[in-house]
């Protein structure tokens, strides 16, 4: 039989097409196109037919790949000796249209959310050396092609090719698509590995976060490993941070508040009842609930409700080497780090170091000796408009948090200010 080597289609081509015999009588008409994931998540495993001769109770058959043929149409044939089986029962395969067309996946590269239209396909392998057809699956169709496509479904396939190949391609490569723990309704995302996930910006994540369905909300973000998970829900509303959590256990919200910064750990568990907020507590470890603890104490809109526990401070005495060494030593978000903190023996803040100057200074200067900034602080009792108003006078990258006895107890970073500020307006 003549074949058509890397000839494409698409889903929506597929549909209801009619699959022949081997003496070229109708055998069936296609309702589906299974993935089996587990096997090659790559190609179509077989084709789903409605058997001509079955009854309307009868279940739908399955036909493989590999046990067809083009005929010089484009027909699907069923080869010599080959028969359909009864499709299974269990939901180890993907069915294309049922759980893809019309579902919201994540275009990584535009940090977007787009719905699904159609799917590309290619025959391949249809040389008259190699024995088996193969199906693969090109592109997902994201744009008005694809729509267009499904729009005119049923009409001559030269008619469909020419109306949509007026509308521009707008596709994303099944590469990067993947499956999410399937859910009931067997939402599928674009892969997102996890090193191209560490590298996605977190507000970036939060903006896909909010723009998704619940359910595809919900299977992204418990997707996620602990730290993006952090970092992602630091950047979404309160709002939103509660729709995330809710459905996840006590022990699996500490994970995630453990990595993030105490001061938005805190102001996320202040949101929830106290019983809520108690008992995720008690799944921490000790050290960093203890940090969370002490700043639940605050009122939200204070200096000391928006303030980090972590940042470097060192005594006095230390030398450029020991600074360093505190900087490779430190666990928490290095990138929020600006300024090393100086203490004289009484925990008192003497003065701050600005971190460029490390670069500027050889091994052992006393950081006393090196230039300082000017010395701002604020009270922790201090309220929001007061912050921000340092933060403008003397353009702050940040705020060191004192006690009444002018103890370091914090520090203020200037995305919480912005955060602040876009809060109250």
């Amino acid at each position: 039989m003549t074949r058509h080597a890397n000839q494409r289609t698409s889903v929506s081509a597929l549909m209801g097409s009619a699959v022949a015999d081997a003496q070229g009588a109708t055998l069936g008409h296609v309702r589906e196109l299974a993935v089996a994931p587990s096997v090659d998540a790559a190609h179509i495993h077989g084709v789903v037919l409605k058997l001509a001769s079955s009854k309307r109770t009868d279940k739908p058959s399955l036909v493989l790949i590999s046990q067809l043929e083009l005929s010089p149409d484009g027909t699907m044939q069923l080869r010599e000796s080959a028969q359909p089986t009864p499709l299974p029962e269990d939901e180890s395969f993907l069915l294309l249209e049922r759980d893809l067309l019309d579902q919201q996946i994540i275009d990584v590269h535009g940090h977007k959310v787009v719905r699904v239209n159609d799917v590309d396909l290619v025959w391949e392998n249809c040389q008259e050396d190699l024995p088996d057809l193969s199906l693969r699956i090109a592109e997902v169709e994201v744009g008005m092609r694809g729509a267009v496509r499904r729009l005119l479904k049923g009409l001559p396939s030269t008619s469909v090719d020419r109306i949509s190949s007026r509308f521009g391609a707008s596709v994303i490569p099944w590469d990067f698509v993947d499956l999410i723990d399937r859910d009931p309704a067997r939402r599928v995302r674009l892969k997102i590995e996890q090193d191209r996930l560490s590298k996605m910006h977190p507000s970036d994540i939060a903006d896909i976060l909010e723009e998704l369905a619940p359910a595809e909300r919900h299977a992204l973000f418990v997707s996620l490993d602990e730290e993006v998970a952090a970092e992602a829900l630091e950047e979404v509303k309160p709002k939103m941070q509660q729709a995330l959590i809710e459905s996840l256990d006590s022990e699996q919200i500490a994970g995630i508040v453990e990595e993030m910064d105490p001061g938005a750990a805190a102001d996320l568990l202040s949101e929830l009842t106290d019983e809520r907020s108690e008992a995720i507590l008690e799944e921490m470890d000790p050290e960093e609930r203890q940090e969370v603890e002490d700043l639940l104490e605050f009122a939200g809109n204070s200096a000391a409700g928006r303030m980090t526990t972590e940042y470097i401070a060192l005594p006095s005495a230390a030398l450029v080497d020991h600074a360093i060494g505190a900087l490779r030593d430190y666990e928490g978000d290095i990138d929020m780090i600006t300024d090393i903190y100086l203490l004289d023996e009484d925990e008192k803040i003497i003065a701050l170091v600005p971190l460029v100057q490390l670069l500027l200074a050889a091994p052992g200067t006393p950081l006393t000796n090196m230039p300082h900034s000017h010395l701002v602080t604020c009270n922790v009792d201090a309220n929001g408009r007061k912050v921000a108003e340092l933060f403008d006078k003397y353009n702050l990258r940040s705020l060191p948090v004192v006690d009444n006895e002018k103890h370091l107890t914090g520090v203020i970073h200037a995305e919480q200010v912005i955060a602040l500020l876009r809060a109250s307006r």
